[in-house]
């Protein structure tokens, strides 16, 4: 069962993603902040993280660079998750370090495709439901 770090503060969207996600075959692990985000991506091995980039503490930008930063979890694909579809948005979320980027309100169906692409790139399997 492929797990996924699901980082974000809005309490309503924390639920909603998670719920759809684990009766999709997936496992999820939940952080409220970024620096938290950063500790269970070290901690908590996931296999793709889903990174608000508005985040207390450390926003999503700064904690996508620390975890792209540490050898032990540099590998790990990190798709953005953000409101902000302004023009250069994508390319400061690939600057950052994020794998993909995805803008809310959430397409499930896309953000799925999306989070089975980056299981395929680390030669992981997305659930078959």
């Amino acid at each position: 069962m492929p797990k996924i770090l699901l980082v974000e503060d809005n309490e309503m969207n924390r639920d909603m993603l998670s719920r759809r996600l684990t009766r999709r075959g997936y496992e999820v692990v939940m952080a409220t902040d970024g620096q938290e985000g950063v500790n269970l991506a070290a901690s908590s091995a996931p296999d793709v993280i889903l990174m608000d980039m508005s985040l207390p503490v450390i926003d999503g930008w700064e904690a996508t660079k620390r975890i792209k930063a540490d050898p032990a979890t540099s590998a790990l694909p990190v798709i953005a998750l953000t409101a902000h579809a302004m023009s250069g948005d994508r390319e400061q979320a690939l600057a950052a370090g994020c794998d993909d980027y995805d803008t809310k309100p959430i397409e499930f169906d896309r953000l799925l495709g999306k989070i089975a692409a980056q299981l395929e790139r680390v030669g992981k399997q997305a659930p078959s439901n």
